[in-house]
């Protein structure tokens, strides 16, 4: 038995005196010993597959922006547009329509008269509430662009859901079937061309732009519909995390070297954690020890529920890991900066309370709790968005969670009654030697990361021709091209601004030249 182990077991031996007499303290002594030299049985919870689209909601909190009295600057106005249900379908329920919502902002557009360009900005698995103000690349921009804004958003979120509520039409088995990002992509089709005869803006170029599964859709978008936009701009995009092009442990290898390379105690500390939480919760009253120790808001209920918890934790602060607060170095600033001679476990409860705040309680299902966002993406990734993350024995500093597809088909099929599609996106969409297949046929799409983000490990990162370029930062986190940039924004991601607008610079400055040479017959 190891320091560590015999601290705690000392530990339990104090709390259990409280509660029970001695004859059970011989008893639970026997047990412990079993238990020490036996295989620790660990519930296990459900695959989840992290949520991609940017936090937007903490991101303007943290800059005092969102309010609960939080409305959008006048500029800024909302239509509604009576959308297709099913674009792929000539049956009766196929003609059935929804409204869905976008946002234009024409403060800075040019007008048609002068083509200047239309940056529409595709949503994700969430509500457009707040994303005119929280990406802010396309209001940055559009001064030097002149450039027509269009928010658009995905069908069965915010306030474009058919058929009522989310819960609503998730639990019809014929509606959700129109929920996925097929039809997604040409709602945006359709719209983006409703938008162009609205403003009489035939001639104006089109640029999407979508950040993590709005990434995905708008390099998706730009090969599904190069007549409709002329470029995209995919900000950590992991078009590549499905079947077996990525690794399973791409996401979770990347969250463990951000934590390394800020502090290598840090590290040892959570990879660590894991096998003691095991322990103690296996053991009589191991859960309610480890309730007190953590101060969570509810009893445990198994070891997994705490360590979902953290897991969540450490994968947030690196996916968001952005300056200038650096949420991985504040969570290991909080492990390392515990009272000299801490154990692990205060030492894991210390980077709590500094990455979370000092609560009166911790509520270890907040990253779970039933939101739209969260049940929309559960049905997504039951459906087609089959995401194999996972992780084996010793390759991370987690403890072992593989990607077992069969089971995953199960919980799905449990779920909902029918069985997830795991190679659809790449029959659809590609993505198998996408260099090769890429190079002979697409253009003008930037995919753009951070690779501090874990997501990055999916995303190319290779110039694959003269058009389809890869810009990358090595300090970067998910999708912080796209926000709103700010003073102190450092040099490397205002570098990487720059570079994305020459791009898009280029991509209008031919466009116009080739309208040009058609308008007087010059086209080659």
């Amino acid at each position: 038995m190891n320091n560590e182990e015999t601290f705690f077991t000392e530990v339990f031996l104090q709390y259990n005196m409280k509660m029970k007499n001695k004859l059970f303290l011989f008893q639970w002594l026997r047990l412990l010993l079993l238990l020490i030299f036996s295989r620790t049985s660990i519930s296990v919870k459900p695959h989840k597959i992290p949520r991609l689209t940017p936090l937007l909601e903490n991101i303007l909190k943290d800059s005092n922006t969102l309010s609960s009295s939080f409305t959008l600057p006048k500029e800024f106005e909302t239509y509604y547009y009576t959308q297709t249900l099913d674009h792929f379908n000539y049956g009766p329920k196929s003609y059935s329509t929804f409204k869905q919502r976008y946002i234009i902002n024409s403060k800075y557009w040019g007008g048609s008269n002068s083509s200047s360009p239309i940056f529409a900005y595709l949503g994700a698995e969430s509500s457009i509430d707040s994303d005119p103000l929280g990406i802010g690349f396309l209001t940055d921009f559009a001064p030097r662009f002149k450039s027509l804004l269009v928010y658009m958003e995905h069908r069965y979120y915010g306030k474009s859901i058919p058929f009522g509520t989310m819960e609503e039409a998730l639990k019809d088995e014929d509606r959700r079937g129109y929920f996925n990002s097929a039809q997604a992509i040409a709602d945006y089709a359709e719209l983006l061309l409703h938008v162009k005869q609205k403003y009489s803006a035939q001639n104006s170029p089109i640029i999407v732009i979508g950040g993590s599964y709005g990434g995905m859709l708008a390099s998706w978008f730009r090969m599904k519909y190069p007549h409709i936009a002329l470029g995209a701009l995919a900000s950590s995009a992991p078009i590549l995390y499905f079947d077996d092009i990525t690794p399973q442990n791409g996401y979770y290898s990347i969250v463990t070297k951000d934590f390394k390379e800020v502090s290598k105690t840090c590290y040892r500390t959570i990879r660590k954690s894991w096998s003691i939480i095991d322990k103690i919760a296996s053991r009589k009253n191991g859960l309610s020890y480890l309730s007190r120790k953590f101060k969570t808001c509810s009893h445990l209920n198994s070891s997994s529920e705490l360590k979902d918890y953290l897991d969540s934790i450490y994968a947030t602060a690196a996916q968001y890991n952005k300056p200038p607060t650096y949420p991985v170095t504040v969570v290991c600033g909080g492990i390392d900066g515990a009272h000299k001679g801490s154990h692990v476990l205060d030492r894991i409860y210390a980077g709590i309370v500094a990455s979370q705040g000092n609560l009166s309680c911790y509520n270890t299902n907040v990253y779970n709790q039933p939101s739209e966002t969260n049940m929309g993406w559960r049905w997504q990734t039951c459906s087609e968005m089959v995401m194999p993350i996972g992780r084996g024995k010793n390759d991370t500093m987690f403890y072992s969670a593989p990607f077992n597809l069969d089971e995953f088909i199960d919980d799905c099929k449990s779920n909902y009654g029918v069985s997830p599609r795991p190679h659809w996106i790449t029959t659809y969409y590609g993505g198998h030697d996408i260099k090769l297949i890429l190079h002979r046929f697409a253009s003008n799409i930037i995919f753009s990361n951070g690779l501090r983000d874990p997501y990055s490990s999916a995303g190319v990162l290779q110039d694959i021709s003269h058009s389809l370029r890869a810009v990358h930062t090595r300090n970067g986190s998910h999708c912080l091209d796209i926000l709103t940039s700010k003073p102190t924004d450092p040099e490397w991601l205002t570098m990487q601004r720059k570079t994305e607008v020459e791009i898009i610079e280029g991509w209008i400055t031919k466009y116009y030249a080739d309208l040009n040479a058609l308008k007087y017959g010059k086209m080659p």
